[in-house]
Protein backbone atom coordinates (compact mmCIF):
# COMPACT_ATOMS: atom_id res chain seq x y z
CA UNK A 1 0.00 0.00 0.00
CA UNK A 2 1.26 3.27 -1.04
CA UNK A 3 1.47 6.07 1.46
CA UNK A 4 1.10 8.46 -1.80
CA UNK A 5 -2.77 7.18 -2.05
CA UNK A 6 -3.09 9.08 1.29
CA UNK A 7 -1.93 12.23 0.38
CA UNK A 8 -4.22 15.46 -1.19
CA UNK A 9 -3.43 15.69 -4.31
CA UNK A 10 -1.77 19.16 -5.42
CA UNK A 11 -3.89 19.35 -8.60
CA UNK A 12 -7.67 18.68 -9.32
CA UNK A 13 -11.04 21.31 -9.95
CA UNK A 14 -8.81 24.12 -7.66
CA UNK A 15 -5.04 24.75 -7.87
CA UNK A 16 -5.09 27.84 -7.89
CA UNK A 17 -6.84 27.66 -4.70
CA UNK A 18 -4.56 25.89 -3.11
CA UNK A 19 -1.45 27.28 -4.44
CA UNK A 20 -3.27 30.87 -2.78
CA UNK A 21 -3.64 29.13 -0.12
CA UNK A 22 0.00 27.01 0.19
CA UNK A 23 1.81 30.36 -0.72
CA UNK A 24 3.20 32.75 1.59
CA UNK A 25 1.58 33.46 5.33
CA UNK A 26 -1.72 32.50 4.58
CA UNK A 27 -3.07 35.79 5.01
CA UNK A 28 -6.63 35.66 3.77
CA UNK A 29 -8.49 38.95 2.80
CA UNK A 30 -12.13 38.60 1.79
CA UNK A 31 -11.67 41.89 -0.12
CA UNK A 32 -9.00 40.11 -2.39
CA UNK A 33 -10.08 40.14 -5.96
CA UNK A 34 -8.18 37.31 -6.85
CA UNK A 35 -9.80 34.91 -4.40
CA UNK A 36 -13.39 36.09 -5.02
CA UNK A 37 -12.98 35.40 -8.59
CA UNK A 38 -11.90 32.45 -8.94
CA UNK A 39 -14.39 31.10 -6.02
CA UNK A 40 -17.33 32.82 -7.96
CA UNK A 41 -16.39 31.60 -11.09
CA UNK A 42 -17.87 28.30 -9.86
CA UNK A 43 -14.72 26.40 -9.20
CA UNK A 44 -15.90 23.52 -7.76
CA UNK A 45 -13.65 22.25 -4.03
CA UNK A 46 -15.83 19.29 -3.49
CA UNK A 47 -16.77 17.58 -6.33
CA UNK A 48 -18.64 14.91 -4.28
CA UNK A 49 -20.88 17.34 -2.23
CA UNK A 50 -23.03 19.93 -3.34
CA UNK A 51 -23.26 22.03 -0.52
CA UNK A 52 -19.16 22.16 -0.63
CA UNK A 53 -19.38 23.15 -4.09
CA UNK A 54 -21.87 25.93 -3.73
CA UNK A 55 -20.07 27.38 -0.78
CA UNK A 56 -16.41 27.54 -2.11
CA UNK A 57 -18.48 29.06 -4.89
CA UNK A 58 -19.85 31.89 -2.17
CA UNK A 59 -23.13 30.24 -2.83
CA UNK A 60 -25.88 30.01 -0.48
CA UNK A 61 -27.01 26.33 0.05
CA UNK A 62 -30.38 27.20 1.93
CA UNK A 63 -29.20 24.91 5.35
CA UNK A 64 -31.75 25.94 8.12
CA UNK A 65 -30.79 28.36 11.05
CA UNK A 66 -28.05 27.38 13.29
CA UNK A 67 -28.82 25.77 16.16
CA UNK A 68 -28.34 27.88 19.48
CA UNK A 69 -28.17 26.52 23.06
CA UNK A 70 -29.60 28.22 26.06
CA UNK A 71 -27.49 29.10 28.80
CA UNK A 72 -30.05 30.48 31.15
CA UNK A 73 -31.07 27.68 32.37
CA UNK A 74 -31.88 25.06 35.85
CA UNK A 75 -29.22 22.67 34.19
CA UNK A 76 -26.49 25.64 34.28
CA UNK A 77 -27.61 26.75 37.90
CA UNK A 78 -26.82 22.87 38.92
CA UNK A 79 -23.34 22.21 37.17
CA UNK A 80 -22.40 25.41 39.20
CA UNK A 81 -23.69 23.75 41.89
CA UNK A 82 -21.37 20.37 41.39
CA UNK A 83 -18.31 22.73 40.40
CA UNK A 84 -18.23 23.65 44.65
CA UNK A 85 -16.80 19.95 45.07
CA UNK A 86 -13.74 20.97 42.84
CA UNK A 87 -10.72 21.43 44.99
CA UNK A 88 -7.39 23.48 43.82
CA UNK A 89 -4.52 25.20 44.76
CA UNK A 90 -5.27 28.43 47.24
CA UNK A 91 -6.37 31.01 45.02
CA UNK A 92 -8.03 29.53 41.85
CA UNK A 93 -11.65 29.56 41.26
CA UNK A 94 -13.85 27.58 38.92
CA UNK A 95 -16.85 28.88 37.29
CA UNK A 96 -19.29 27.73 34.57
CA UNK A 97 -18.29 29.08 31.02
CA UNK A 98 -20.67 27.47 28.45
CA UNK A 99 -23.23 25.06 28.15
CA UNK A 100 -21.97 22.92 25.04
CA UNK A 101 -23.52 19.69 24.38
CA UNK A 102 -21.19 16.53 23.98
CA UNK A 103 -18.06 19.18 24.39
CA UNK A 104 -14.83 17.70 23.45
CA UNK A 105 -11.42 19.71 22.45
CA UNK A 106 -11.54 23.28 21.87
CA UNK A 107 -9.47 25.98 19.93
CA UNK A 108 -9.70 29.79 20.82
CA UNK A 109 -9.43 32.33 17.80
CA UNK A 110 -8.26 35.72 18.10
CA UNK A 111 -10.35 38.75 17.39
CA UNK A 112 -13.85 37.76 18.97
CA UNK A 113 -12.22 35.51 21.32
CA UNK A 114 -14.45 32.76 19.92
CA UNK A 115 -13.60 29.60 21.18
CA UNK A 116 -14.58 25.96 18.62
CA UNK A 117 -15.57 23.19 20.15
CA UNK A 118 -15.11 19.43 18.34
CA UNK A 119 -17.78 16.89 19.37
CA UNK A 120 -17.86 12.86 18.38
CA UNK A 121 -21.43 13.68 16.88
CA UNK A 122 -21.87 15.51 14.22
CA UNK A 123 -21.35 19.49 15.18
CA UNK A 124 -18.94 22.02 16.22
CA UNK A 125 -19.78 24.76 18.52
CA UNK A 126 -19.27 28.50 18.64
CA UNK A 127 -19.12 29.53 22.14
CA UNK A 128 -18.63 33.42 22.32
CA UNK A 129 -18.09 35.89 25.70
CA UNK A 130 -19.72 38.69 23.42
CA UNK A 131 -19.61 41.34 26.59
CA UNK A 132 -16.47 39.73 27.85
CA UNK A 133 -17.90 39.29 31.58
CA UNK A 134 -16.50 35.72 31.11
CA UNK A 135 -19.36 33.91 30.64
CA UNK A 136 -20.38 32.62 27.03
CA UNK A 137 -23.79 34.70 25.59
CA UNK A 138 -23.76 32.57 22.28
CA UNK A 139 -23.30 29.13 21.82
CA UNK A 140 -23.98 28.30 18.44
CA UNK A 141 -23.96 25.27 15.60
CA UNK A 142 -21.09 26.25 13.41
CA UNK A 143 -21.07 25.53 9.53
CA UNK A 144 -24.37 23.36 9.74
CA UNK A 145 -24.18 23.36 5.83
CA UNK A 146 -21.24 20.90 6.28
CA UNK A 147 -21.63 17.54 7.48
CA UNK A 148 -19.67 16.70 9.83
CA UNK A 149 -18.40 13.21 11.01
CA UNK A 150 -17.04 13.08 14.38
CA UNK A 151 -15.79 16.05 14.39
CA UNK A 152 -13.37 16.25 17.37
CA UNK A 153 -10.36 17.97 16.27
CA UNK A 154 -10.44 21.91 16.51
CA UNK A 155 -7.33 24.00 15.76
CA UNK A 156 -7.07 27.77 14.93
CA UNK A 157 -4.76 29.23 13.17
CA UNK A 158 -2.47 32.67 13.93
CA UNK A 159 -3.88 34.48 10.85
CA UNK A 160 -7.87 32.84 11.29
CA UNK A 161 -8.08 29.86 9.67
CA UNK A 162 -10.20 27.06 11.46
CA UNK A 163 -9.05 23.57 10.74
CA UNK A 164 -11.72 20.70 11.91
CA UNK A 165 -10.15 16.88 11.24
CA UNK A 166 -13.10 14.21 11.35
CA UNK A 167 -12.88 10.42 11.26
CA UNK A 168 -11.81 10.74 7.42
CA UNK A 169 -11.27 13.87 6.23
CA UNK A 170 -9.77 17.47 6.98
CA UNK A 171 -11.73 20.88 6.77
CA UNK A 172 -10.74 24.29 6.59
CA UNK A 173 -12.92 27.46 7.00
CA UNK A 174 -11.06 30.88 6.37
CA UNK A 175 -12.27 33.70 8.19
CA UNK A 176 -14.07 31.20 10.09
CA UNK A 177 -14.55 34.19 12.86
CA UNK A 178 -16.01 36.08 10.05
CA UNK A 179 -18.58 33.65 8.92
CA UNK A 180 -19.78 32.16 11.42
CA UNK A 181 -22.56 33.97 12.14
CA UNK A 182 -24.49 32.11 9.42
CA UNK A 183 -25.58 29.10 8.38
CA UNK A 184 -23.21 29.26 5.40
CA UNK A 185 -19.25 29.40 5.35
CA UNK A 186 -16.17 29.20 3.23
CA UNK A 187 -15.96 25.13 3.48
CA UNK A 188 -12.80 23.74 1.73
CA UNK A 189 -11.74 19.93 2.38
CA UNK A 190 -8.04 20.05 2.11
CA UNK A 191 -8.00 16.29 2.71
CA UNK A 192 -10.86 14.32 0.96
CA UNK A 193 -13.51 12.05 2.41
CA UNK A 194 -12.04 9.10 2.55
CA UNK A 195 -8.31 10.09 2.06
CA UNK A 196 -7.13 10.69 5.63
CA UNK A 197 -6.78 6.93 6.45
CA UNK A 198 -8.05 3.87 4.02
CA UNK A 199 -11.92 3.97 3.95
CA UNK A 200 -11.67 0.17 4.84
CA UNK A 201 -10.00 1.30 8.21
CA UNK A 202 -13.21 3.69 8.92
CA UNK A 203 -13.95 2.15 12.82
CA UNK A 204 -16.09 3.67 15.52
CA UNK A 205 -13.35 3.07 17.81
CA UNK A 206 -10.45 5.60 18.75
CA UNK A 207 -11.51 7.91 15.71
CA UNK A 208 -11.60 11.41 17.75
CA UNK A 209 -8.61 12.82 16.09
CA UNK A 210 -6.65 16.22 17.03
CA UNK A 211 -4.96 18.77 15.43
CA UNK A 212 -2.26 21.84 15.84
CA UNK A 213 -0.39 24.04 13.55
CA UNK A 214 3.02 24.41 14.07
CA UNK A 215 5.98 27.25 14.03
CA UNK A 216 6.72 25.76 10.80
CA UNK A 217 2.74 26.43 9.37
CA UNK A 218 1.84 23.01 8.47
CA UNK A 219 -0.69 20.64 10.26
CA UNK A 220 -0.04 17.98 12.88
CA UNK A 221 -2.65 15.23 13.23
CA UNK A 222 -2.78 12.09 15.50
CA UNK A 223 -4.43 9.34 14.04
CA UNK A 224 -5.77 6.82 16.25
CA UNK A 225 -5.34 3.03 15.72
CA UNK A 226 -8.78 1.02 16.36
CA UNK A 227 -7.71 -1.89 18.28
CA UNK A 228 -7.13 -2.52 21.62
CA UNK A 229 -3.62 -3.80 20.34
CA UNK A 230 -3.07 -3.90 16.67
CA UNK A 231 -3.52 -7.22 14.75
CA UNK A 232 0.24 -8.33 13.58
CA UNK A 233 -1.55 -8.16 9.93
CA UNK A 234 -2.47 -4.58 9.89
CA UNK A 235 1.38 -3.13 11.56
CA UNK A 236 2.77 -2.71 8.58
CA UNK A 237 0.14 -0.80 6.78
CA UNK A 238 -0.80 1.04 9.46
CA UNK A 239 3.30 2.62 9.97
CA UNK A 240 2.80 3.75 6.43
CA UNK A 241 -0.53 5.64 6.88
CA UNK A 242 0.11 7.01 10.12
CA UNK A 243 -2.40 5.31 11.80
CA UNK A 244 -1.21 4.89 15.64
CA UNK A 245 1.32 7.41 15.06
CA UNK A 246 1.04 11.75 14.37
CA UNK A 247 1.62 12.88 10.65
CA UNK A 248 2.48 16.46 9.32
CA UNK A 249 0.99 18.09 6.40
CA UNK A 250 0.83 21.79 4.48
CA UNK A 251 -2.06 23.37 5.26
CA UNK A 252 -3.76 22.84 1.93
CA UNK A 253 -3.37 18.82 2.64
CA UNK A 254 -0.32 18.23 0.76
CA UNK A 255 2.96 17.06 1.45
CA UNK A 256 2.27 14.66 4.31
CA UNK A 257 4.63 12.39 6.24
CA UNK A 258 4.59 10.08 9.25
CA UNK A 259 6.27 11.48 12.06
CA UNK A 260 5.86 9.09 14.46
CA UNK A 261 4.32 5.43 14.97
CA UNK A 262 3.78 2.74 18.04
CA UNK A 263 1.26 5.36 19.45
CA UNK A 264 -1.99 3.33 19.97
CA UNK A 265 -4.50 6.14 20.64
CA UNK A 266 -3.17 9.77 21.26
CA UNK A 267 -5.96 12.17 21.95
CA UNK A 268 -4.13 15.29 22.58
CA UNK A 269 -1.40 16.95 21.76
CA UNK A 270 0.48 21.01 22.20
CA UNK A 271 3.25 22.38 20.90
CA UNK A 272 6.35 23.37 23.95
CA UNK A 273 6.38 26.82 23.23
CA UNK A 274 10.20 27.20 24.36
CA UNK A 275 11.44 24.98 22.37
CA UNK A 276 8.95 23.89 19.72
CA UNK A 277 8.91 20.14 20.70
CA UNK A 278 5.65 18.82 20.24
CA UNK A 279 3.86 16.55 23.17
CA UNK A 280 1.53 14.28 23.21
CA UNK A 281 -0.69 11.93 25.75
CA UNK A 282 -1.34 8.18 24.92
CA UNK A 283 -4.08 5.97 26.19
CA UNK A 284 -2.93 2.73 26.92
CA UNK A 285 -4.37 -0.86 26.23
CA UNK A 286 -7.22 -2.23 28.61
CA UNK A 287 -7.88 -5.68 29.77
CA UNK A 288 -4.48 -6.26 31.68
CA UNK A 289 -5.93 -4.89 35.15
CA UNK A 290 -6.39 -1.82 37.55
CA UNK A 291 -3.32 -0.94 37.95
CA UNK A 292 -1.33 -1.65 34.75
CA UNK A 293 -0.15 -0.34 31.80
CA UNK A 294 0.31 3.42 32.49
CA UNK A 295 -1.43 5.95 30.73
CA UNK A 296 1.49 8.56 28.88
CA UNK A 297 2.70 11.98 28.11
CA UNK A 298 5.09 12.09 25.76
CA UNK A 299 7.45 13.94 23.57
CA UNK A 300 8.00 13.72 19.82
CA UNK A 301 10.72 12.57 18.23
CA UNK A 302 10.49 12.62 14.85
CA UNK A 303 11.07 9.11 13.22
CA UNK A 304 10.27 7.15 16.33
CA UNK A 305 8.31 4.41 17.51
CA UNK A 306 6.73 4.47 20.90
CA UNK A 307 6.14 0.86 21.52
CA UNK A 308 2.73 -0.20 20.57
CA UNK A 309 1.63 -3.12 20.07
CA UNK A 310 4.78 -4.34 21.64
CA UNK A 311 4.36 -2.69 25.01
CA UNK A 312 0.84 -1.90 26.29
CA UNK A 313 2.41 1.56 28.03
CA UNK A 314 5.40 2.37 29.51
CA UNK A 315 7.58 -0.67 29.95
CA UNK A 316 4.22 -3.41 30.39
CA UNK A 317 4.44 -5.80 27.38
CA UNK A 318 1.27 -6.93 25.75
CA UNK A 319 -0.19 -10.11 26.18
CA UNK A 320 -0.38 -10.79 22.89
CA UNK A 321 3.15 -9.66 21.62
CA UNK A 322 4.64 -10.80 25.13
CA UNK A 323 6.93 -14.27 23.06
CA UNK A 324 7.55 -11.75 19.80
CA UNK A 325 11.31 -10.07 19.75
CA UNK A 326 10.83 -6.68 19.08
CA UNK A 327 12.14 -5.52 15.89
CA UNK A 328 15.86 -4.08 15.63
CA UNK A 329 14.83 -1.34 13.78
CA UNK A 330 11.57 0.02 16.10
CA UNK A 331 14.24 -1.30 19.31
CA UNK A 332 16.75 1.10 18.08
CA UNK A 333 14.33 4.21 17.68
CA UNK A 334 12.11 3.50 20.98
CA UNK A 335 11.08 6.69 22.83
CA UNK A 336 10.41 6.07 26.06
CA UNK A 337 7.47 8.30 28.01
CA UNK A 338 8.32 11.34 29.63
CA UNK A 339 5.37 10.68 32.66
CA UNK A 340 4.09 7.68 33.18
CA UNK A 341 0.14 8.48 34.39
CA UNK A 342 -1.82 6.27 36.38
CA UNK A 343 -3.37 3.21 34.46
CA UNK A 344 -6.76 3.77 32.57
CA UNK A 345 -7.15 7.34 33.93
CA UNK A 346 -7.72 7.84 30.24
CA UNK A 347 -5.67 11.50 29.39
CA UNK A 348 -6.63 13.39 26.81
CA UNK A 349 -6.04 16.66 25.29
CA UNK A 350 -3.65 19.09 27.22
CA UNK A 351 -1.39 22.96 26.11
CA UNK A 352 1.30 24.77 27.61
CA UNK A 353 0.63 27.45 29.74
CA UNK A 354 1.75 30.86 28.22
CA UNK A 355 -0.39 33.50 30.25
CA UNK A 356 -0.36 36.28 32.94
CA UNK A 357 -2.48 35.29 35.19
CA UNK A 358 -1.66 32.37 36.94
CA UNK A 359 1.47 31.97 39.46
CA UNK A 360 5.49 31.99 38.24
CA UNK A 361 5.54 28.39 38.86
CA UNK A 362 2.68 27.43 36.53
CA UNK A 363 4.56 29.43 33.30
CA UNK A 364 5.30 26.91 30.68
CA UNK A 365 3.64 23.81 32.80
CA UNK A 366 1.79 21.32 30.94
CA UNK A 367 -2.26 21.02 31.87
CA UNK A 368 -3.83 18.07 30.89
CA UNK A 369 -7.37 16.45 31.16
CA UNK A 370 -8.09 12.85 32.51
CA UNK A 371 -11.04 11.24 31.16
CA UNK A 372 -11.60 8.91 33.53
CA UNK A 373 -11.75 5.02 33.08
CA UNK A 374 -14.26 3.18 31.62
CA UNK A 375 -13.42 -0.01 32.69
CA UNK A 376 -11.01 0.02 36.36
CA UNK A 377 -12.85 -1.70 38.91
CA UNK A 378 -11.49 1.00 41.43
CA UNK A 379 -12.48 4.54 39.45
CA UNK A 380 -9.98 7.02 38.48
CA UNK A 381 -9.10 10.34 36.66
CA UNK A 382 -11.81 12.68 36.23
CA UNK A 383 -9.64 15.61 37.30
CA UNK A 384 -7.44 18.07 35.61
CA UNK A 385 -3.39 17.04 35.58
CA UNK A 386 -0.19 19.77 35.80
CA UNK A 387 2.67 18.48 34.95
CA UNK A 388 6.40 20.99 35.14
CA UNK A 389 9.35 21.03 33.35
CA UNK A 390 12.93 21.15 33.78
CA UNK A 391 15.34 23.72 32.44
CA UNK A 392 16.23 20.98 29.81
CA UNK A 393 12.51 20.49 28.98
CA UNK A 394 11.98 17.63 30.48
CA UNK A 395 8.76 16.28 32.78
CA UNK A 396 9.85 16.95 36.70
CA UNK A 397 6.96 16.35 38.27
CA UNK A 398 3.33 15.75 37.65
CA UNK A 399 0.19 16.18 40.10
CA UNK A 400 -3.57 17.02 40.53
CA UNK A 401 -4.41 20.38 40.04
CA UNK A 402 -8.20 20.55 40.01
CA UNK A 403 -10.27 17.10 41.41
CA UNK A 404 -13.92 16.27 42.53
CA UNK A 405 -15.42 15.45 39.38
CA UNK A 406 -15.51 11.96 41.11
CA UNK A 407 -17.56 10.70 43.51
CA UNK A 408 -15.77 8.37 46.55
CA UNK A 409 -18.31 5.98 45.25
CA UNK A 410 -16.68 6.19 41.70
CA UNK A 411 -19.52 7.98 40.03
CA UNK A 412 -18.41 10.55 37.49
CA UNK A 413 -20.42 14.22 38.18
CA UNK A 414 -17.81 15.48 35.14
CA UNK A 415 -15.53 14.06 32.57
CA UNK A 416 -12.64 16.09 32.03
CA UNK A 417 -12.13 16.16 28.10
CA UNK A 418 -9.17 19.54 26.89
CA UNK A 419 -8.07 22.08 28.92
CA UNK A 420 -6.91 25.19 26.75
CA UNK A 421 -5.89 28.66 27.57
CA UNK A 422 -8.57 31.36 27.29
CA UNK A 423 -7.31 35.16 26.32
CA UNK A 424 -7.09 36.45 29.17
CA UNK A 425 -4.84 33.75 30.79
CA UNK A 426 -7.20 31.88 32.35
CA UNK A 427 -7.69 28.15 31.27
CA UNK A 428 -10.93 26.19 29.85
CA UNK A 429 -11.68 22.86 30.80
CA UNK A 430 -14.39 21.12 28.43
CA UNK A 431 -16.47 18.07 29.90
CA UNK A 432 -18.53 15.72 27.31
CA UNK A 433 -20.76 14.01 30.25
CA UNK A 434 -21.83 17.10 31.52
CA UNK A 435 -22.11 19.06 27.93
CA UNK A 436 -20.37 22.05 29.17
CA UNK A 437 -16.98 24.45 29.61
CA UNK A 438 -15.33 25.61 32.71
CA UNK A 439 -13.08 28.45 33.49
CA UNK A 440 -10.37 27.73 35.72
CA UNK A 441 -8.76 32.06 36.71
CA UNK A 442 -6.43 33.04 39.35
CA UNK A 443 -6.82 35.62 42.06
CA UNK A 444 -4.24 36.50 44.71
CA UNK A 445 -7.46 37.80 47.11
Amino acid sequence: MNNQQYQSKKSGPYPELKKLIKKNTYSFSLGSAALALMLSSGISVASDDDNLSKLGAFKKTDTAAMVQIDQDTKYANNLRNVLKDIVMPSGFKIELFALVPDARHMAVSRNKATVWVGTRKTTVWSVTDRDMDNVADTVEEFSPSVKFDIPNGVCYSPDGFLFVVERNRVMMFPAAEYFMEGSDTVAIPIVKQGELIPADEESYNHTARVCAVGADNKLYISLGQPFNVTPSEKVEMYKKVGMGGIIRMNRDGSEREVLATGIRNSVGHAFNPQDGSLWFTDNQVDGMGDEIPPGELNKLVEGGWYGHPYYGGGSTRTNEYADKDIPADEASRYVAPQVEMIAHAADLGMMFYTGKMFPEKYKNAIFSAQHGSWNAVKARGARVMVTFLDDNGNAIKTEPFAEGWMSDSGFYSGRPVDVQQYVDGSILVSDDKAGAIYRISYSKN
